[in-house]
């Protein structure tokens, strides 16, 4: 257990790692919003959430469908929600890449057989038919040019795989999104999630009413426990003390910044026996939950529309928490740290995750470009040199990282402040037409 020495007013104050990491981050906020940079940040947020969302939209609404260039994505993957959202969303990136209308096709959704329109709004509204003069598979951006109408497999069987896929950012927006954002290709992500999951006017009015009837307010915490089916094949389990733990960090920061008149905590789980020992456990917090979700997240009761219902309910409200407590080998957990981002100007900072780093499914390989050198101090670490790039496999949360050093080939452990990552931007179109029409509104 370490101690650190910190000077304050003339004083000698002799504080914990994680205090002296919470007074550290207290200053960067502040410091954030010194001399109007929050405002800037703000408006820079809304500036470029504008420009993407307004190409999209221009993209998804051709003047003549019967012309129009598409890319037909079908939802029904096999696997959960976040996944099948995912797989939408990678859909989404290459149709934008490509300058394709996406065309999705959710009839007999798994979990609604009425489709993605019964729960969120169309994503065209000018141009839903498949139809076109000729169509074809995906064979490659180059080779596809003359046909019509391009099918997209999942992207586990995508080949030859083109540069659009995360995370890679484009081009023309690389420079701004580096200075606004901690982590530019969630951003980007971020963005095809929020078109993707506007809400039907239904379920809007039932956010507004789960809110009330919830209890659900600020400052709050988010916490997400994925059990059943990924404890021993996906991932390990997590015992409720090892999400506290970080619950009550960040408390103490919040407090530093904002009045915490309670100490709340959203808990979105699929294990319904776990709301009770939490409440047990931790008498002085206050856990707002809906067991009924987690019994509908139960795998017996998954693929239904209640359960669907359920699980965009969740995802919701950790999403709008202060901060994530979660794990992100759960797809649900990184959609709602993807949501968060549309939320703040930048969000990238507001969650710890107990296994995986953020990852998106089927992504082009994930490089740190090392800042300092290293010198291994034990036979599992690999030497670094400014300038190496380094394939990162995972954070181990200790300070340390895992990875190849791909100059060397060697693979094993660095210490994570050393690097830094590695931005891909690829030049994605710039669509000028939807960026004057947006010029003129």
């Amino acid at each position: 257990y370490r101690v650190v020495v910190k000077l304050s007013n003339s004083k000698v104050l002799f504080t914990s790692p994680l205090r002296h990491k919470q007074s550290i981050m207290t200053d960067l906020y502040h410091l954030s919003q010194a001399d109007g940079a929050g405002d800037w940040r703000e408006k820079e947020a809304k500036d470029l959430t504008d420009l993407v969302q307004n190409r999209i939209t221009y993209l998804q609404n051709p003047q003549d469908c019967s012309k129009a260039h598409k890319l037909v994505c079908n939802i029904n993957k096999g696997c959960g929600y976040g996944c099948q959202l995912h797989h939408v969303v990678y859909c989404f990136m290459i149709a934008y890449g490509t300058q394709r209308t996406l065309i999705l096709e959710s009839q007999n959704w798994r979990y609604a057989t009425g489709g993605w329109e019964t729960v969120f709004m169309p994503v065209s509204e000018t141009c839903t038919d498949r139809t076109g003069a000729s169509t074809g598979h995906w064979s490659g951006e180059a080779n596809d040019r003359d046909v019509q109408v391009i099918e997209l497999p999942i992207v586990d069987s995508l080949h030859p795989r083109p540069p659009y896929l995360p995370l890679a950012i484009p081009e023309d927006l690389a420079e701004r999104l580096q200075r606004l954002h901690g982590d530019p290709s969630v951003w980007w992500v971020s963005q095809f999630v929020k078109y993707l999951i506007r809400p039907q006017a239904w379920l809007e009015k039932e956010m507004r009413e789960t809110t009330t009837k919830l209890g659900f307010r600020h400052p709050i915490i988010g916490v997400h426990v994925r059990r059943t089916d990924k404890v021993g094949t996906e991932a390990a389990f997590h015992p409720i003390e090892e999400y506290m733990l970080h619950v009550e960090d960040q408390f103490q920061s919040l407090a530093r910044r904002m009045h915490v008149d309670k100490k709340r905590v959203y808990l979105a789980t699929d294990d319904p026996s776990l709301l009770q020992e939490a409440k047990s456990k931790y008498p002085d917090y206050e856990f707002i939950s809906d067991n009924s979700i987690s019994w509908s997240a139960g795998l017996h009761n998954r693929y239904t529309e209640n359960s669907l219902r359920g699980v965009i309910l969740d995802i919701h409200f950790l999403s709008q928490t202060n901060f994530l407590v979660c794990t992100f080998s759960s797809q649900v957990c990184r959609v709602a740290y993807e949501i968060m981002q549309t939320l703040h100007p930048d969000a990238s900072s507001y969650f710890h995750s107990l296994d995986d780093i953020y990852y998106f499914g089927g992504q082009n390989a994930h490089n740190q470009i090392a800042i300092y050198p290293h010198q291994p101090r034990t036979n599992d670490e690999i030497p670094l040199e400014p300038g190496d790039v380094i394939g990162v496999a995972g954070n181990h949360w200790d300070g340390y990282s895992k990875g190849i050093n791909r100059k060397s080939g060697r693979t094993g452990l660095y210490p994570s402040y050393k690097v830094k990552e590695k931005i891909e931007i690829v030049k994605y179109p710039t669509y000028p037409e939807a960026d004057k029409l947006l010029s003129k509104q």
